[in-house]
């Protein structure tokens, strides 16, 4: 427990804030349209110039919709290969490569497996698709993204986004990503779902941590970190990844002194990347977080400034919905 703080005194504390959040939450607007910056680490830092630079190659795409097609093509791994073959941070076929794929770094070779080549071809393939469907109504940028999930003769056929629910579902999940990538331009907008997960994780207090904990019977209904966090959005119908740095992407995210009850904080390694995130907390108000700490300790009231406090994410079901399946990387 936060010393100074009494038990039931930091409840009786956190339900007034949060009913005193939610009554103001229709005065609070969202203006993150349009953004093309990039939140803070959230592209990793030895990729971040490439994709703020080649994610304004054409007027369909921002840096923030690039960065989440490379991220759900791959999770940023330079050595992934799918079952299908695609290659690469950007996940080309080898095919299309031959055709798509620019030499993005001048050194005379066109490698799939160099970012500095791949990047580049991602964001020159996307807007020569933009090209293609120009003329079609509706969104273009969602036209552009159709049209690399079911080709530009079908988005020029249909008029518009085609009606196949895996087209519609790749927009769809892009366009959420991109929200997660981007710098927000305003306040981001509140969760709804916020209050119910803090009630969960409040139930939690004082359980005893456990790595790998998931809150099972067999574990004793133990939880670490980010299964906490897991479950407590579980308990409102959100699901998140089970790692802290893949639930970093599951919404937009609020600069700190925007932070309200319910969004989630993390703690990294690196505060350049998000990949490095190690630690999660779920955020009460007043500076403090409940969390599942470490080894020997128990659930309970934190602070949230530290020298490795990274950001937080104000976690949305499209959002969540829209992360890939990737293998735990915190």
């Amino acid at each position: 427990m936060v010393a100074g703080i009494g038990f039931g005194v930091c409840l009786s504390f956190i339900t007034l804030l949060v009913v005193g959040t939610y009554s103001a939450a229709a005065g609070l607007a969202s203006s993150a349209g349009g953004a093309v910056g990039l939140a803070k680490g959230a592209v990793p830092a030895a990729y971040q110039p490439l994709v703020q630079r080649w994610g304004t190659y054409c007027a369909s795409l921002n840096p923030a919709m690039l960065a989440a097609q490379l991220y759900s093509e791959s999770g940023w791994k330079t050595n992934a290969v799918s079952p299908v073959n695609a290659q690469g941070i950007a996940q080309f076929m080898p095919d299309t490569w031959a055709t798509h794929g620019i030499d993005g770094n001048g050194d005379g070779k066109r490698d799939i497996w160099d970012p500095a080549d791949a990047i580049p071809s991602a964001a020159s393939y996307d807007c020569e698709l933009a090209k293609y469907v120009k003329g079609v109504p509706g969104d273009a940028s969602d036209n552009m993204l159709a049209a690399y999930n079911a080709g530009a003769y079908a988005v020029i056929h249909y008029k518009g986004v085609p009606p196949y629910s895996e087209t519609q579902g790749y927009v769809k999940t892009i366009r959420s990503l991109e929200k997660s990538f981007a710098a927000p331009v305003g306040r981001v907008q509140p969760s709804q779902q916020a209050a119910g997960a803090i009630y969960y994780a409040q139930q939690k207090l004082g359980t005893p941590y456990l790595w790998g904990g998931e809150g099972t019977p067999e574990q004793g209904g133990r939880f670490d970190c980010s299964g906490l966090t897991q479950a407590a959005y579980q308990s409102v119908g959100i699901t998140l990844p089970r790692v802290a740095n893949d639930q970093y992407n599951a919404g937009p995210h609020p600069a700190r002194d925007e932070l309200l009850p319910g969004d989630l904080v993390f703690f990294s390694t690196d505060l350049g990347n998000s990949r490095a995130i190690h630690h999660v907390g779920l955020y009460v108000g007043g500076g403090y977080m409940i969390n599942a700490p470490y080894t020997g300790a128990v659930i309970r009231f934190d602070k949230i400034d530290a020298p490795d406090y990274f950001g937080a994410t104000r976690v949305t079901k499209d959002g969540a919905a829209a992360l890939p399946t990737l293998k735990p990387g915190a």
